[in-house]
């Protein structure tokens, strides 16, 4: 566990947080004290060769490669994609373990006569290990993990693995808003204070150059794409044509590339509820008043 007198100070600033923080293994993986009660259960979870994981840090554009990967994988089954929230069809590993008994009371008594809201806190607090081996083939799987925490033979069972990397600035502006956002993490700093605790690995899933060289590293696999969000940004017909490629799919005609770009567009992304994590904030876990989870 961290400093005593520094886990008070990162408790007062994250509220969303109710027991303290640890720091993991040589680089120090920083992560809710729960971690290292699930740890094992996380490193040993079982990967399966059909499966496809999103690997990022947060806020490198995961939730858009999600879309992009899932809708290429599923054969641009946009009906599907539109029907069942991406939190349902691309679990995210590890949410649960910032899911903690505060938090999930706290939106247990809120919601308390709206079943279909009880189920959705039940479903998101549960492990996402456990979600996901009752999950049938093929499945596709988020996490912020870096290599060093995730199943050991991931790359060589046969899965899928998508890596996006983006400009820490961006990362670090992005996320700092998250975490006033969401519930979970509760900020309640300014900004510069937040760039402290980024900058000095006191934060979810740094340090980031740790992370990000761990990708990097990997990047020859024949399992592994490694991508940056900038190039993606930039050129996303040539990333839909990567992409499809990587995942052992037919090359895309132009209409259907321009159909796909259109779906992933900043301004459309925002609006589609399937994506935008409306559904969170449907059950309290998202605070009024902070910019939207979406984010160019």
């Amino acid at each position: 566990m961290v400093d005593e007198e520094l886990n008070h100070r990162l408790l007062q600033d994250f509220t969303g947080e109710r027991t303290g923080f640890v720091q993991v293994g040589p680089n120090k993986w920083f992560l809710p004290y729960k971690y290292q009660n699930e740890a094992k259960n996380f490193y040993h979870f079982k990967p399966r060769s059909d499966d496809v994981w999103v690997v990022t840090f947060p806020r490198s554009g995961t939730t858009w490669t999600q879309e992009l990967v899932w809708l290429i994988a599923n054969n641009l089954d946009y009906d599907t994609a539109k029907k069942i929230p991406q939190v349902d069809r691309f679990p995210f590993l590890e949410f649960s373990l910032f899911m903690n008994d505060g938090i999930k009371n706290e939106l247990t008594a809120q919601n308390a006569n709206d079943p279909e809201k009880l189920n959705l806190i039940d479903k998101i607090s549960r492990p996402g290990y456990q979600v996901l081996e009752e999950m049938k083939s093929a499945r596709f799987i988020k996490t912020h993990f870096p290599f060093s925490l995730l199943p050991p033979d991931l790359l060589d069972v046969g899965c899928k693995v998508i890596y996006v990397a983006r400009n820490p600035k961006d990362v670090a502006v992005s996320f700092y808003h998250l975490n006033r956002l969401i519930r979970t993490q509760g900020y309640l700093g300014d900004f510069p204070r937040y760039w402290n605790y980024f900058e000095k690995n006191l934060h979810p899933w740094t340090p980031y150059w740790s992370h990000i060289n761990e990708g990097w590293e990997r990047r020859h696999h024949p399992n592994m794409l490694f991508l940056f969000y900038e190039e993606m940004n930039k050129d996303l017909p040539a990333t839909i044509q990567k992409m499809a490629k990587f995942l052992e799919k037919d090359p895309l005609n132009e209409d259907q590339i321009s159909t796909l770009v259109n779906y992933l567009d900043i301004k459309n992304f925002r609006n589609n509820s399937a994506v935008n994590y409306d559904i969170l904030r449907k059950i309290g876990l998202l605070n009024e008043g902070e910019q939207g989870f979406i984010r160019s």
